[in-house]
């Protein structure tokens, strides 16, 4: 499965920003050691006085989370449906990517729910608004506006409320299994249907929602499903902090009623499996009043306590662990692209200004070159007929070494690519299927290691569509399991269309067979985006990704950093179990 936040109505389009975190424990980073560049920020959302849509019962509200992108808002991700609730608290956890470098606006909106396709179309009625930035929340840590209706009219004395959690390095997470008996029945012709909330305390008295299991029907002795949750969400890191946790009989008009509570902290949960269980008195406050005899209304029981340590590691970690980024560039060498003698090609070498392949190849070159040690770059070409019996191939060294397809530096790279063009015979078709399973190839021996050692990327030049689309699809699905991403810059004119296919951006790519890529690997830009842009912006459109493609794949295959090179301050550290 790609990775994506869980949610009880599925996004119509895959997360944005997905999160996840590597197990196991690390040493502590070197105080000289930079900053990390990237942050992890969990949002939590509430609504009030939300706006009554439905005749026979309250509005069924559902939040989703847009960000702008290229000044057009994509859906992140949603919440859960709520049923019949005008004061919705939602326990789902947006998690979004933090840039201190960047103005990260973000998009909340309210629809009530009908249930009839995906929250958000003409079917589900829009509740309300709001704008604000990733900055603001994390600067507030809690911040609350008004809702607003279309023309900037104001949605009644409907309120938002979004609090804001940074997840600490030092941060771990908690899997937790409960179980209730003889509880209380609240219904007359049937048993209850009980579920279990969880909130945490924090110092100024106030209660935030940790989790919300889900309902078991008709049960007095129900057993909820394990589920986990970050350290930091449970207890804020802190094992005495207070919990308080309630069990509710469910009501599908939204007006469930109270079966019993208890207080507990995350210090008095027992590690592990253990024998007797420990388990608390489930008690309704009002019957302990009333009624002389009253015991409980029922026990909670833990079943089962699990804690994973862990570090979420940044790309920094992994780059200054030793990681190094192996930089492979795949030329079109089609006919399309037109005879490189003359100037209306794409492959003409003008001596005074350098055609759109030289420009991309170094913009993103120069970058990469910091990354690797040896500063030697694998060049590649496809759709050519190549010396001696010119035959078409789809992957060839651009130097005409088989043995080494490695050049010295991005400006070998550059002298092999202009010294090539006078041998090959342009042709085609444009197939690309060929290099990237190449490359894979390699990336599966690094694999192999499990070691954070070596990353590869993979940067496509390419003047059109490719042909063996079909095939391509399934090798970037391979692909995605491997320490692999792959940059596509469509260079020219022509129609990039069907380009976006590849890109996992606007929908989950999926192989033929229908097999969906377990990340997203691949960013398609058409250079005449950037024609009139610095190469600078090109490069950081291109590989704005990587790093958190890096951390996905490194933490998906629980792989920590290496132990820093023996030239850097932290090598007198231990290595991480």
């Amino acid at each position: 499965m790609p990775f994506a936040h869980g949610a009880a109505c599925p996004p119509s389009r895959p997360a944005a920003h997905r999160a996840m975190a590597t197990m196991g424990e690390a040493p502590e980073p070197s105080p000289q050691a930079p900053l990390a560049v990237l942050s992890k920020v969990e949002l939590r959302v509430s609504c009030k006085h939300l706006l009554d849509r439905d005749t026979l019962n309250k509005s069924d509200p559902c939040v989703l989370l847009l960000m702008q992108s290229q000044g057009q808002w994509m859906e992140v991700d949603r919440s859960e449906v709520i049923k019949s609730n005008l004061n919705p608290v939602f326990a789902k956890i947006f998690m979004v990517d933090y840039y201190f470098e960047e103005v990260q606006k973000l998009r909340f909106e309210v629809y009530d729910s009908h249930g009839h396709a995906g929250v958000g179309t003409h079917d589900d009625d829009f509740l309300g608004g709001m704008e604000c930035t990733v900055g603001q929340i994390v600067a507030q840590k809690r911040v609350t506006k008004p809702l607003f209706l279309k023309y900037g009219k104001f949605a009644g004395k409907s309120t938002i409320t979004v609090i804001s959690e940074e997840i600490s390095g030092n941060n771990g997470y908690v899997e937790l299994a409960f179980r209730a008996k003889k509880l209380d029945d609240k219904d007359l012709f049937s048993k209850s249907d009980p579920f279990l909330e969880i909130y945490r305390i924090d110092d100024d008295r106030s209660e935030q929602l940790v989790y919300r299991t889900e309902v078991v029907k008709n049960n007095l002795s129900p057993i909820w499903e394990p589920f986990k949750v970050s350290l930091n969400s449970l207890c804020s890191c802190e094992e005495k902090r207070k919990l308080r946790c309630v069990v509710w009989d469910y009501d599908s008009r939204g007006k469930h009623d109270f079966i019993g509570e208890f207080f507990t902290t995350f210090e008095e949960m027992p590690r592990g499996c253990c024998i007797p269980q420990v388990q608390w008195d489930c008690m309704n406050p009002k019957y302990k009043i009333k009624k002389r005899n009253y015991k409980n209304s029922g026990v909670v029981v833990l079943l089962d306590l699990k804690v994973s340590i862990h570090r979420v590691y940044s790309f920094l970690d992994y780059i200054m662990g030793g990681c190094q980024i192996h930089f492979t560039v795949a030329i079109d060498f089609t006919a399309s692209n037109g005879d490189p003698r003359n100037s209306c090609s794409l492959h003409y070498i003008n001596p005074y200004q350098p055609n759109e392949y030289l420009k991309a190849l170094v913009a993103v070159g120069e970058i990469c070159q910091d990354y690797d040690s040896d500063k030697k770059f694998s060049a590649l070409g496809f759709g050519a007929r190549i010396p001696p019996k010119y035959e078409v191939s789809h992957d060839f060294a651009i130097n005409f070494n088989p043995d080494n397809d490695e050049c010295e530096g991005i400006q070998g790279v550059v002298e092999s690519y202009q010294s090539c063009l006078p041998k090959i015979q342009l042709y085609g078709p444009t197939n690309v299927a060929p290099i990237i399973s190449k490359v894979a190839r390699v990336a599966a021996d690094e694999e192999r290691t499990k070691e954070a050692s070596q990353y590869f990327i993979l940067l496509i030049l390419t003047d059109g569509v490719v042909t063996d689309m079909a095939d391509t699809r399934e090798a970037i699905v391979r692909a995605s399991y491997l320490p692999m991403s792959i940059i596509i810059v469509g260079v020219g004119n022509a129609d990039f269309t069907d380009m976006q296919i590849l890109d996992g951006d606007d929908g989950i790519l999926r192989s033929p067979k229908g097999e969906p890529v377990l990340r997203d690997i691949v960013q398609f830009v058409p250079f005449r985006e950037f024609k009139n842009a610095s190469p600078t912006a090109l490069a950081k459109c291109v590989l704005a990704e990587v790093p958190k493609q890096v951390v996905e794949y490194y933490s998906y295959k629980a792989f920590p950093p290496r132990c820093p090179r023996p030239e850097t301050p932290d090598s007198n550290l231990s290595s991480p179990q």
